[in-house]
């Protein structure tokens, strides 16, 4: 169901800290603190732009320029101050005032680094003493692979995209050549260095024959690149499966040839992981009850999405997933007992990066069965998104980026009853609570 005029992000009930810590925020840096003598690239800069920003600003990777050097920084050095004063890059969209905040695959600033890079900008964008840069990082190349070298590959037909035309979103199978069952404990889906370029997004799942989903494996979509699951967690791929490629390709006025792969980390042999991970949407499934988003023209609409959670879960991540018009998604969790708490919130959707937001072990939320996952997505349709290509026309449901979508795509593991019980006193014992009763 819609409601225009946006309407309140989520509840903020407050739930005693018994099943989930939203603990570990970053201390604020205040003007006061910071020092007058101006930054330089060498001593103060390099060494953020190294943590933070060049695992995408460097030769052969996805962002326009890189960030290597002074010499490669400097003639950008007002476009990085208003990006990074307005919190646009890295791109991190979480809301810092609710849910949790300490995440695996944090790439966000905070305050003391963003006033460096400002205080740098503003004072002359000056090199510093050469002496002072931190040794540069020896990054991999492109066909390098962020969850380790994979001990399996499967590969899609290699197939080109048109130059000029609309969105393309092929489908492809491939036998994995597997012969026997194997445990997965890393995976990761990637374009070709050339096909990032027109790759959307590619979604990998397993299937019995043309006509059987057997489960999502993978996605690769800007801000996402794999997913390496915790020891005692993993996905099964088993021996005669097929590998099938969702793809999603956009023209960029000239051809490009891809063949996306998914590769694998497989435990060793004989090594059965406790825990299966499982990837569930949390939206307005086509499929489902939730079939259809509603979006009027110069409106800002709220749809709400749901699912009931058949045994207790321990959450790995979770990814907000709109087009165009998205603009903010919240996940709050409805307790069996009725009260509600807000686990995440996505407060600057940008349609170009889909992160997958992946919770720290210690603050990763663990839900009793029956609890509800809600998900509120905020869809801006007016002249004031900057995004938006058109704020006359209806908007509903569907693959193109011109069509829009509400998913919110959790990765959870299910928990039996004794394991939830162990992993809740655990939690509490970490956070200083004696008995039940606190």
């Amino acid at each position: 169901m819609a409601r225009t005029g946006g309407g309140d992000l989520g509840r903020r009930t407050v739930v005693p800290p018994v099943v989930i810590a939203l603990a570990g925020s970053a201390l604020l840096f205040t003007g006061a603190e910071a020092s007058a003598e101006t930054p330089t690239f060498a001593r103060d800069v390099a060494p953020i732009f190294q943590a933070k920003c060049q695992v995408c600003h460097r030769p052969e990777s996805m962002a326009p320029m890189s960030l290597l050097t002074y010499e490669q920084s400097r003639p950008w050095a007002r476009s990085i101050r208003n990006r990074v004063a307005l919190r646009e890059m890295p791109p991190w969209h979480l809301d810092p005032t609710v849910g949790i905040q300490r995440y695996k695959n944090d790439l966000s600033l905070n305050d003391e680094q963003i006033d460096t890079i400002v205080r740098w900008v503003d004072g002359g964008a000056p090199r510093g003493n050469p002496a002072d840069l931190p040794p540069p990082v020896e990054w991999p190349d492109e066909e390098s692979w962020e969850i380790g070298t994979p001990d399996w590959i499967v590969t899609s037909p290699e197939h080109t995209m048109y130059a000029e035309g609309t969105d393309w979103w092929p489908n492809f199978t491939v036998d994995s050549g597997l012969t026997e069952d194997r445990y997965i404990k890393a995976i990761e889906t990637k374009p070709s260095p050339a096909g990032r370029r027109v790759v959307h997004h590619a979604v990998t799942s397993l299937v019995q024959d043309e006509q059987t989903d057997m489960g999502y494996l993978s996605e690769y979509a800007p801000g996402k690149y794999g997913d390496i699951f915790a020891d005692d967690t993993g996905r099964l791929i088993e021996a005669g499966s097929q590998v099938r490629f969702n793809m999603h390709y956009f023209a960029i006025g000239e051809e490009v040839t891809d063949r996306t792969s998914v590769g694998m980390v497989f435990y060793p042999r004989g090594v059965v992981p406790k825990y299966a991970a499982v990837e569930i949407n949390v939206g307005t499934d086509p499929g489902g009850l939730y079939r259809e988003l509603d979006i009027p023209p110069h409106s800002v609409t709220r749809h709400d999405g749901y699912y009931t959670l058949p045994k207790a879960a321990r959450l790995i991540s979770y990814q907000p997933h709109m087009h165009m018009r998205g603009k903010a998604m919240t996940m709050e969790a409805i307790y069996p007992s009725g009260e509600t708490e807000t686990l995440s919130a996505v407060d600057r959707f940008d349609f170009n990066w889909h992160v997958a937001y992946v919770y720290e072990d210690d603050v990763a939320p663990l839900l009793p069965a029956g609890t509800v996952l809600h998900t509120i997505g905020i869809h801006d349709n007016t002249a004031a998104n900057r995004l938006n290509p058109d704020p006359t026309v209806w908007v509903g449901t569907g693959n193109r980026s011109i069509d829009d979508m509400l998913q919110n795509h959790v990765i959870l593991v299910y928990l039996e009853d004794e394991d939830y019980e162990r992993m809740v006193a655990e939690r509490r014992a970490q956070l200083g609570f004696a008995n039940d009763n606190q």
